[in-house]
């Protein structure tokens, strides 16, 4: 990738434009494959006909829990489980943390869908002032709540000293029409109040360690960052995870960050540009929506 910042970020019209020239794809789910309630067709589509000519897709997921539970809540949005090679997520990540501090006691802050992250695992979940670290994998009601919510809860925490792995860093997710919470909002929020935070997902290097040697033992050959393009909608997480792992970026604006913009009526190049000309780090070109 160019190591110069673009005074204008390119609006392509479909992926095909460069996507044929790459290896491999990471594919975002959330906010590009899927809106949280249903498929995006087209990225359907897309990734289906990548993988005809011969392309290797990774789904790569802030998804707090193993890569099984996340295949079958695509399947039930409408994501066939042959448009892909495979899935890497957060919670995949997240369980070799846990795993790695076996023997302590764990408070899961979180609902109780994300559960599966701990099966298999020799774990003991207590309440908090029996704990010795909190794994953080979202709201409890991300429906109505917000980060604040938690805050009596955090500074009991922090008043323990426990640190927190969070198992997914995005702090806004869109659902349906809607945008929610996610758990890195309150990690975030215990950060500023002092409580220290371990990241499990994008954009931190193990998920695309682990992301990256799926792909090289798939194609049966070395595979360099430089031959893998990601696609994602996540700012500091999806682009500046790519980035910073030496992957080239396509920005899929969604409205978690463009608000009153749909694929008919896509923002300027200029407008996309603004959203990154503070940033220090941006997109190699911009996709209204994944399509070939």
């Amino acid at each position: 990738m160019n190591e110069e910042l673009l005074s204008e970020i390119p609006i392509l019209h479909s992926i095909q434009e460069i996507g044929r020239s790459y290896d491999a794809w990471l594919v975002d789910l959330w906010g590009v494959l899927h809106n949280g309630e249903q498929a995006i067709e087209t990225a359907v589509a897309a990734c289906e006909r990548y993988r005809d000519d011969g392309g290797i897709v990774i789904l790569l997921s802030n998804a707090p829990r193993p890569w099984p539970s996340v295949r079958q809540q695509i399947e039930q949005y409408g994501v066939p489980s042959d448009i892909d090679d495979g899935i890497v997520t957060s919670g995949d990540v997240t369980r070799a943390m846990i795993a790695a501090n076996s023997g302590r006691n764990f408070f899961h802050l979180g609902p109780d869908r994300d559960i599966p992250l701990f099966e298999g695992l020799q774990v003991n979940r207590v309440q908090p002032e029996r704990a010795d670290i909190v794994v953080l994998t979202g709201l409890y009601d991300d429906t109505n709540e917000t980060a604040e919510d938690y805050r009596q809860l955090l500074t009991r925490l922090l008043s323990l000293e426990l640190p927190v792995i969070c198992a997914n860093p995005d702090i806004k997710v869109e659902r349906g029409e809607d945008v929610i919470y996610a758990a890195g909002a309150i990690a975030a929020l215990y950060e500023e109040m002092g409580g220290q935070v371990a990241y499990a997902g994008k954009p931190h290097r193990p998920i695309y360690d682990l992301a990256l040697a799926k792909i090289t033992e798939l194609a049966g050959r070395e595979i360099s960052p430089q031959q893998i393009l990601a696609i994602g909608d996540g700012i500091n997480t999806d682009i500046k995870g790519a980035i910073d792992a030496g992957i080239d970026p396509v920005f899929i604006p969604s409205g978690v960050h463009v608000e009153g913009h749909t694929p008919d009526n896509p923002p300027s190049s200029e407008e996309i540009s603004n959203i990154f000309k503070d940033k220090g780090f941006q997109p190699i070109a911009t996709l209204m929506q994944l399509i070939w």
